[in-house]
């Protein structure tokens, strides 16, 4: 069985005439947490969307073994989740139907939802604590619980592969605490997550670190390694150090 769940080679990107990609060449392990990290600029998004397929790109990407361009939008849909940065819906859309948007790549063609639809749905608007209000439109939600809804949304897929571009945006300490179990337990029952995440001590949490500048990947291996935690204050200019606190690995602003 291939133990990658999501690689690329070679790859290159642009955003209009810039070259935000440099010849890209990664590895995702299969039932793991991998998080990608560096600074503003570094091509962190632009590379969760190009292993997504939502941009146009030079080089190979594969998933689950297959290359992405092979496969069809709908069987890729099932297999791969994605969960951007400041994505919206219709705003009279209830947060429940939010959530089954999630199952379309499930459904037939304007076929209602099937009782495992529903279930999928309930499971995640519970998963991400946003159950009481699935009756909600998405105007009459916060920050915060639009997030969760998108989230449970991603998660009504059930697909093998999850891709988050800053999950944890707009929510509060208690709730980026939920997100970090809920992806534990996923990883547990043999799902992968991708993610991009600013909060680098959060992001210290993952099985395996991914640390970019300039377009580039210059190190990924376990976030408990010495290395990582080298690369990862060389690349943020030494102004960061990493610690040990509690068990956990933590970043501290260096003084």
């Amino acid at each position: 069985m291939n133990s990658i769940a999501v690689g690329a080679h070679a790859v290159r990107a642009r955003l209009g005439n810039v070259e935000v990609l440099h010849g890209i060449t990664l590895a995702l392990p299969l039932a793991r947490w991998s998080s990608i990290v560096g600074p503003n600029g570094a091509g962190k998004s632009t590379l969760l969307k190009v292993l997504a397929g939502l941009l146009p790109h030079s080089g190979d990407v594969a998933l689950l073994g297959r290359p992405l361009a092979a496969l069809r939008a709908r069987a890729r849909a099932r297999q791969l989740s994605w969960l951007g940065q400041n994505e919206s819906s219709a705003e009279d859309l209830t947060a429940y139907d939010v959530a089954m948007l999630g199952r379309l790549p499930h459904q037939a063609w304007l076929a209602p939802p099937s009782a495992a639809d529903r279930a999928a749905v309930e499971r995640a608007l519970r998963t991400t604590q946003a159950w009481d209000w699935r009756g909600r439109p998405l105007s009459q939600l916060s920050g915060g619980e639009r997030q969760r809804v998108l989230l449970a949304r991603a998660l009504a897929v059930e697909a093998q592969v999850l891709l988050m571009d800053e999950p944890l945006a707009n929510l509060d300490p208690p709730h980026q605490t939920d997100w970090l179990l809920m992806v534990r337990e996923l990883v547990a029952g043999g799902k992968t997550v991708v993610s991009v995440l600013h909060e680098i001590s959060l992001a210290l949490q993952a099985d395996e670190l991914v640390v970019m500048d300039q377009g580039r990947v210059t190190h990924q291996g376990a976030c408990t390694d010495a290395a990582t935690h080298r690369a990862l204050e060389e690349v943020f200019d030494h102004r960061i150090t990493v610690h040990q606190l509690s068990g956990q690995w933590v970043t501290l602003p260096k003084i």
